[in-house]
């Protein structure tokens, strides 16, 4: 391996060491007692970082489809699909369904 790619793996850890070190804690639950809607999503967001799909998903299923989501939008705004409209629309309520239906999960 030579130092460019070493270079390049330990500052890929490193930025990821510091993501798990400075996390930010939700203000909704400390202030409320209660998760939030988007509870989990850093956590697996470094998890996906990592590698880690399977534990990704299970901290935080919207995430991937979130991410999906902004980058179909991000990609329709750019290329101007025939139908991008509609598929951001359906990623959407794909998406905030999975969000809703996780919250709930957090309560039972």
């Amino acid at each position: 391996m030579d130092f460019y790619n070493l270079f390049s793996i330990n500052l890929y850890n490193d930025f990821i060491a510091w993501l798990e070190q400075f996390q930010g804690t939700c203000p909704y639950r400390r202030f409320l007692g209660i998760p939030c809607p988007g509870c989990g999503m850093q956590t697996a967001f470094i998890e996906l970082l990592k590698g880690e799909l399977w534990q990704s998903i299970t901290d935080y299923p919207p995430l991937i489809p979130l991410i999906l989501t902004v980058l179909t939008l991000i990609l329709h705004l750019i290329f101007k699909f025939r139908h991008g409209a509609a598929v951001i629309k359906y990623l959407f309520i794909f998406t905030v369904i999975l969000i809703v239906g996780n919250y709930i999960a957090k309560f039972i």
